[in-house]
């Protein structure tokens, strides 16, 4: 997309699923299951995939795998749904489109995931650039002990090959803190279009919104990743010294799974304006996600099985064949699954077994 349109898409308001990746018992590529996952988010009205992130693992880099799942889901993207720059036709005349019947579908912003220092980070962005992607989003982790001239010019040199989506990841996963200041300046680079919000920490959270707010921009999107506390995160107007912020979408682990009730979810409170009614319902779906999230998560052992709790899910549904990991000692942790039995069971109207039953075999084609 053009970084207009990007920036149009992005504020309007996106489930973003952070993608999995599929291997298969020996641990290699599964390319059939990946390209499915890819058609499970885009049937489910995802407006974007974000690829070679947390939940892809970080590991593909080291077994040779980044480039070719990068690749993957681009070309399933072009495939399945057009770019928000296509024309009306070509939009209408999508594969997805045209074997599901429906409506017109929204476009899908292509984010890929950067990681390493300043050469590692740019050389990765240059190759999702390559590949088409519309933007880059961009972990801090390696640069632990870099102070905040340095993380902006690393920003800033990434930012300059793609578009920026800005990332506060938790420090359980790799992240670092990141103050108010940091995320002010942060607004001050031009291409940033985004920010993922996930440091799992409220004080945290509104260290982010007030920071870009006192940028004083209103042109880049504020995304959840908070998967503790997703739907209080999109009901929440944040008051800021220039009026209330709205985070508008999310770009989530926990939306790898479940995805078509995420969209339902986000429609519903993107449809309530500028003023969402949080009454009790919500504050109770709301609680009920989060519980589901510590079982998926594996929050009972501080975040260890949380990539293998996502694909437990995954593999229920029929679209992933086994919970492997690249790392043969990662996996689900003593009783996860019989947690994720326990939220499957207690909350239904969470999942979306239903949906993906009907459309399994076609995205498995």
């Amino acid at each position: 997309m053009l970084i207009d349109a990007l920036r149009a898409h992005l504020l309007a308001g996106q489930v973003i699923p952070a993608h999995p990746l599929a291997l298969t018992a020996s641990r290699a590529l599964d390319e059939r299951r990946q390209r499915a996952l890819t058609r499970y988010y885009l049937a489910s009205g995802a407006g974007g995939v974000a690829v070679g992130v947390h939940t892809t693992q970080f590991a593909i880099r080291t077994h040779g795998l980044l480039e070719p799942v990068l690749a993957l889901a681009a070309e399933t993207v072009r495939a399945e749904r057009p770019s928000a720059d296509a024309p009306a036709g070509e939009r209408a005349g999508s594969a997805a489109h045209a074997r599901a019947g429906a409506a017109e579908p929204v476009p899908c912003a292509l984010i890929a995931g950067a990681v390493g220092d300043t050469r590692q980070a740019v050389a990765e962005t240059s190759l999702a650039a390559r590949l088409g992607y519309d933007a880059v989003l961009l972990s801090l982790g390696a640069l632990r002990d870099a102070d905040d001239d340095a993380l902006i010019a690393h920003c800033r040199a990434v930012a300059d090959v793609l578009p920026l989506v800005g990332f506060y990841l938790q420090p359980a996963v790799g992240g670092r803190v990141l103050g108010e200041s940091f995320w002010r300046r942060l607004g001050e680079v031009e291409r940033l279009v985004a920010v993922k919000i996930a440091p799992f920490n409220r004080y945290r959270t509104l260290d982010v919104v007030r920071g870009i707010a006192a940028a004083g921009r209103d042109d880049v999107a504020l995304y959840t990743g908070n998967d503790d506390s997703i739907l209080l995160d999109l009901l929440t107007p944040v008051p800021t010294a220039r009026g209330p912020k709205r985070i508008v979408g999310g770009l989530l682990g926990q939306w790898a799974v479940w995805t078509s009730r995420a969209v339902a979810d986000l429609r519903a409170i993107r449809a309530m304006g500028d003023a969402p009614v949080a009454d009790a319902a919500w504050l109770a779906r709301a609680a009920a996600l989060t519980d589901a999230n510590a079982a998926l998560f594996d929050a009972a052992h501080d975040f260890r099985g949380c990539i293998a709790g996502i694909h437990e899910v995954l593999r229920r549904q029929g679209l992933l064949a086994g919970t492997w990991c690249l790392d043969p000692d990662e996996g689900l942790s003593p009783g996860q699954a019989e947690a994720i039995a326990r939220v499957c069971a207690a909350y239904p109207s969470l999942t979306d077994d239903a949906f993906v039953a009907e459309r399994l075999d076609d995205w498995l084609h």
